[in-house]
Protein backbone atom coordinates (compact mmCIF):
# COMPACT_ATOMS: atom_id res chain seq x y z
CA UNK A 1 0.00 0.00 0.00
CA UNK A 2 0.94 3.58 -0.98
CA UNK A 3 0.01 6.50 1.73
CA UNK A 4 -0.48 9.78 0.15
CA UNK A 5 2.59 11.96 0.71
CA UNK A 6 0.54 13.93 3.82
CA UNK A 7 0.26 9.95 5.84
CA UNK A 8 3.85 10.12 5.04
CA UNK A 9 4.85 13.10 6.53
CA UNK A 10 2.50 12.69 9.50
CA UNK A 11 4.12 9.69 10.75
CA UNK A 12 7.38 11.60 9.90
CA UNK A 13 6.56 13.93 11.99
CA UNK A 14 5.76 11.69 14.27
CA UNK A 15 8.44 9.47 14.63
CA UNK A 16 11.15 12.63 15.16
CA UNK A 17 8.40 13.78 18.09
CA UNK A 18 8.50 10.21 20.01
CA UNK A 19 10.44 9.53 22.79
CA UNK A 20 13.30 7.76 21.08
CA UNK A 21 12.94 8.35 17.28
CA UNK A 22 13.82 5.50 14.82
CA UNK A 23 17.17 6.53 12.75
CA UNK A 24 16.17 3.93 9.99
CA UNK A 25 11.96 4.55 9.91
CA UNK A 26 12.64 8.52 9.37
CA UNK A 27 15.42 7.80 6.47
CA UNK A 28 13.02 5.43 4.89
CA UNK A 29 10.52 8.17 5.30
CA UNK A 30 12.42 10.28 3.10
CA UNK A 31 12.81 8.38 1.20
CA UNK A 32 9.29 8.50 0.30
CA UNK A 33 9.60 11.74 -0.61
CA UNK A 34 11.74 11.13 -3.84
CA UNK A 35 10.63 7.95 -5.17
CA UNK A 36 6.90 7.93 -5.18
CA UNK A 37 7.37 3.86 -5.74
CA UNK A 38 8.40 3.73 -1.82
CA UNK A 39 5.15 1.99 0.08
CA UNK A 40 4.92 0.14 3.28
CA UNK A 41 5.90 -3.19 1.65
CA UNK A 42 9.13 -1.17 0.06
CA UNK A 43 9.84 -0.04 3.60
CA UNK A 44 9.45 -2.95 5.50
CA UNK A 45 11.73 -4.93 2.90
CA UNK A 46 14.40 -2.90 3.94
CA UNK A 47 13.69 -2.87 7.42
CA UNK A 48 14.22 -7.01 7.20
CA UNK A 49 17.48 -6.27 4.93
CA UNK A 50 19.20 -4.52 8.05
CA UNK A 51 17.84 -7.63 10.07
CA UNK A 52 18.93 -10.31 7.69
CA UNK A 53 22.79 -8.59 7.55
CA UNK A 54 22.52 -8.10 11.46
CA UNK A 55 22.16 -11.78 11.34
CA UNK A 56 24.92 -12.52 9.54
CA UNK A 57 27.15 -11.19 12.47
CA UNK A 58 29.25 -13.54 14.61
CA UNK A 59 27.81 -13.65 18.09
CA UNK A 60 29.03 -10.74 20.50
CA UNK A 61 32.46 -10.35 18.72
CA UNK A 62 34.27 -8.73 21.88
CA UNK A 63 35.07 -5.25 22.53
CA UNK A 64 34.72 -2.01 19.99
CA UNK A 65 37.30 -2.78 17.88
CA UNK A 66 36.48 -6.72 17.52
CA UNK A 67 32.81 -5.12 16.84
CA UNK A 68 34.33 -2.66 13.98
CA UNK A 69 36.73 -4.95 12.50
CA UNK A 70 33.61 -8.01 12.35
CA UNK A 71 31.62 -5.09 10.51
CA UNK A 72 34.08 -4.14 8.42
CA UNK A 73 34.78 -7.73 7.01
CA UNK A 74 31.08 -7.96 6.93
CA UNK A 75 29.71 -4.91 4.92
CA UNK A 76 32.78 -3.56 3.95
CA UNK A 77 34.31 -6.82 2.60
CA UNK A 78 31.91 -9.28 2.06
CA UNK A 79 28.57 -6.88 1.38
CA UNK A 80 30.69 -4.33 -0.55
CA UNK A 81 29.33 -1.46 1.54
CA UNK A 82 31.80 1.80 -0.07
CA UNK A 83 31.64 5.39 -1.70
CA UNK A 84 33.09 6.87 -3.93
CA UNK A 85 33.08 10.44 -5.11
CA UNK A 86 30.47 9.67 -7.83
CA UNK A 87 28.31 9.03 -5.32
CA UNK A 88 28.03 12.67 -4.49
CA UNK A 89 26.43 12.93 -7.67
CA UNK A 90 23.60 11.04 -7.31
CA UNK A 91 20.34 12.26 -5.13
CA UNK A 92 19.75 8.38 -3.77
CA UNK A 93 22.95 8.11 -2.41
CA UNK A 94 20.99 9.80 0.50
CA UNK A 95 18.15 7.63 0.11
CA UNK A 96 18.36 4.51 2.50
CA UNK A 97 16.51 2.01 0.85
CA UNK A 98 18.29 2.41 -2.62
CA UNK A 99 21.59 2.71 -0.09
CA UNK A 100 20.65 -0.64 0.94
CA UNK A 101 19.72 -1.81 -2.68
CA UNK A 102 22.78 -0.40 -4.49
CA UNK A 103 25.24 -0.59 -1.41
CA UNK A 104 26.91 2.97 -2.35
CA UNK A 105 26.18 6.24 -0.57
CA UNK A 106 27.46 9.25 1.14
CA UNK A 107 29.18 8.61 4.28
CA UNK A 108 26.28 9.48 6.32
CA UNK A 109 24.14 7.02 5.11
CA UNK A 110 26.24 4.23 4.53
CA UNK A 111 27.18 4.95 8.75
CA UNK A 112 22.88 4.39 8.87
CA UNK A 113 23.36 0.92 7.44
CA UNK A 114 26.44 0.34 9.97
CA UNK A 115 24.41 2.26 13.38
CA UNK A 116 21.16 0.29 11.89
CA UNK A 117 23.14 -3.30 11.65
CA UNK A 118 25.70 -3.33 13.92
CA UNK A 119 22.44 -1.92 16.86
CA UNK A 120 20.52 -4.56 15.84
CA UNK A 121 23.46 -7.17 16.68
CA UNK A 122 24.06 -5.76 20.17
CA UNK A 123 26.80 -3.34 19.24
CA UNK A 124 27.78 0.14 21.47
CA UNK A 125 27.52 2.02 18.23
CA UNK A 126 26.82 5.52 17.57
CA UNK A 127 27.25 8.39 14.63
CA UNK A 128 29.85 10.29 14.90
CA UNK A 129 29.87 13.93 12.77
CA UNK A 130 33.31 14.91 11.96
CA UNK A 131 33.15 18.09 10.04
CA UNK A 132 33.06 17.58 6.36
CA UNK A 133 32.92 13.61 6.86
CA UNK A 134 30.30 11.17 9.29
CA UNK A 135 32.13 7.89 10.16
CA UNK A 136 30.42 5.31 13.23
CA UNK A 137 31.71 4.91 16.70
CA UNK A 138 32.55 2.04 19.00
CA UNK A 139 33.02 1.44 22.64
CA UNK A 140 33.38 4.56 25.55
CA UNK A 141 35.41 7.34 24.97
CA UNK A 142 38.03 5.60 26.73
CA UNK A 143 38.43 2.75 24.52
CA UNK A 144 37.06 4.87 21.29
CA UNK A 145 37.25 2.77 17.90
CA UNK A 146 36.43 4.80 14.61
CA UNK A 147 35.09 3.22 11.17
CA UNK A 148 34.98 4.66 8.27
CA UNK A 149 31.77 3.35 6.66
CA UNK A 150 32.67 5.55 3.03
CA UNK A 151 36.32 3.92 3.04
CA UNK A 152 34.89 0.31 2.92
CA UNK A 153 35.15 0.48 7.10
CA UNK A 154 38.82 1.01 7.52
CA UNK A 155 39.45 1.43 10.88
CA UNK A 156 40.60 5.11 12.50
CA UNK A 157 43.72 5.53 14.49
CA UNK A 158 43.97 8.85 16.60
CA UNK A 159 46.23 10.01 13.47
CA UNK A 160 43.91 8.97 10.35
CA UNK A 161 41.03 11.02 12.75
CA UNK A 162 43.27 13.82 12.77
CA UNK A 163 44.23 13.70 8.98
CA UNK A 164 40.17 13.03 7.58
CA UNK A 165 39.46 16.42 9.24
CA UNK A 166 42.61 18.27 8.25
CA UNK A 167 41.12 17.37 4.85
CA UNK A 168 37.70 17.89 4.45
CA UNK A 169 37.44 20.56 7.29
CA UNK A 170 40.67 21.89 7.20
CA UNK A 171 40.98 22.62 10.91
CA UNK A 172 42.05 20.59 13.79
CA UNK A 173 40.17 17.81 15.68
CA UNK A 174 38.69 18.48 19.00
CA UNK A 175 37.34 15.79 21.57
CA UNK A 176 33.71 17.40 21.34
CA UNK A 177 33.76 15.80 17.54
CA UNK A 178 33.99 12.61 18.53
CA UNK A 179 30.46 12.55 20.87
CA UNK A 180 27.83 10.55 19.45
CA UNK A 181 25.88 12.30 17.26
CA UNK A 182 21.76 12.74 17.89
CA UNK A 183 19.86 10.80 15.93
CA UNK A 184 17.52 13.84 14.68
CA UNK A 185 20.87 15.53 14.09
CA UNK A 186 21.28 12.43 11.96
CA UNK A 187 18.40 13.00 9.93
CA UNK A 188 19.05 16.64 9.64
CA UNK A 189 22.47 16.38 8.51
CA UNK A 190 20.83 14.07 5.48
CA UNK A 191 18.09 16.30 4.58
CA UNK A 192 20.97 19.42 4.11
CA UNK A 193 22.68 17.28 1.93
CA UNK A 194 19.66 16.66 -0.08
CA UNK A 195 19.41 20.47 0.16
CA UNK A 196 22.88 20.89 -1.14
CA UNK A 197 22.44 18.74 -4.06
CA UNK A 198 19.55 20.49 -5.19
CA UNK A 199 20.33 23.55 -4.79
CA UNK A 200 22.96 22.38 -7.81
CA UNK A 201 20.52 21.81 -10.21
CA UNK A 202 17.92 24.63 -10.11
CA UNK A 203 15.49 22.16 -12.20
CA UNK A 204 15.24 20.23 -9.18
CA UNK A 205 13.49 23.02 -6.55
CA UNK A 206 10.59 20.65 -5.72
CA UNK A 207 13.41 18.21 -3.89
CA UNK A 208 14.75 21.23 -2.06
CA UNK A 209 11.57 22.29 -1.07
CA UNK A 210 10.25 18.63 0.02
CA UNK A 211 13.85 18.59 1.99
CA UNK A 212 12.80 22.02 4.03
CA UNK A 213 9.41 20.71 4.39
CA UNK A 214 10.42 17.67 5.92
CA UNK A 215 13.01 19.83 8.05
CA UNK A 216 10.51 22.21 9.22
CA UNK A 217 8.32 18.57 10.46
CA UNK A 218 11.86 18.00 13.22
CA UNK A 219 10.82 19.49 16.39
CA UNK A 220 13.89 21.78 17.08
CA UNK A 221 15.23 23.50 13.67
CA UNK A 222 16.61 27.00 12.68
CA UNK A 223 13.71 30.13 11.88
CA UNK A 224 15.56 30.95 9.03
CA UNK A 225 14.03 27.83 7.18
CA UNK A 226 11.19 29.17 7.11
CA UNK A 227 12.32 31.83 4.93
CA UNK A 228 14.28 30.03 2.90
CA UNK A 229 10.79 27.88 2.58
CA UNK A 230 9.16 31.28 1.81
CA UNK A 231 11.75 32.06 -0.83
CA UNK A 232 12.06 29.04 -2.90
CA UNK A 233 7.46 28.90 -3.05
CA UNK A 234 8.12 32.41 -4.31
CA UNK A 235 10.95 31.17 -6.92
CA UNK A 236 8.51 28.04 -7.78
CA UNK A 237 5.95 30.93 -8.86
CA UNK A 238 3.67 30.50 -6.04
CA UNK A 239 4.09 34.19 -5.39
CA UNK A 240 0.97 34.71 -3.02
CA UNK A 241 2.64 31.04 -0.77
CA UNK A 242 5.54 32.45 -0.26
CA UNK A 243 4.43 36.36 0.58
CA UNK A 244 2.15 34.50 3.06
CA UNK A 245 5.23 32.61 4.72
CA UNK A 246 7.63 35.68 4.21
CA UNK A 247 5.48 37.87 6.66
CA UNK A 248 4.73 35.41 9.28
CA UNK A 249 8.55 34.69 9.25
CA UNK A 250 8.92 38.95 9.72
CA UNK A 251 6.44 38.61 12.74
CA UNK A 252 8.62 35.79 14.17
CA UNK A 253 11.55 38.14 14.08
CA UNK A 254 10.41 41.54 14.35
CA UNK A 255 10.98 41.98 17.86
CA UNK A 256 14.72 40.40 17.86
CA UNK A 257 15.50 41.89 14.33
CA UNK A 258 13.27 44.61 13.21
CA UNK A 259 15.57 45.80 10.17
CA UNK A 260 15.44 41.82 8.75
CA UNK A 261 11.87 42.09 9.41
CA UNK A 262 11.27 45.11 7.50
CA UNK A 263 13.36 43.94 4.74
CA UNK A 264 11.15 40.69 4.68
CA UNK A 265 8.12 42.54 4.40
CA UNK A 266 9.28 44.43 1.75
CA UNK A 267 10.10 41.08 0.23
CA UNK A 268 6.38 40.21 0.63
CA UNK A 269 5.07 43.10 -0.88
CA UNK A 270 7.26 42.78 -4.00
CA UNK A 271 5.92 38.90 -3.96
CA UNK A 272 2.57 39.89 -4.11
CA UNK A 273 2.88 42.60 -6.72
CA UNK A 274 3.98 39.49 -8.99
CA UNK A 275 0.25 38.23 -9.22
CA UNK A 276 -0.75 41.54 -11.23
Amino acid sequence: MHAESGEWRRRFAEEARSERPGLAPLCLLIGTEADPSLDDAGIDAAEIELDRLAGLLPFRPGGPREWATAMAELLGERCGFEGTPGDYQRLDSSLLHQVLRRRRGLPILLSVVWMEVARRAGAPVYGVALPGHFVVGFGPKDDQILADPFDGGRLLTGSDAELLVAETAGTGIQPSMLTPADPLNIVQRILNNIRAWAAARPERSDVALWALELSLLLPAHPARLRYERAQLLVQRGDFLGGATELDAYADVVTTVEPTTAERVRQQARAARAMLN
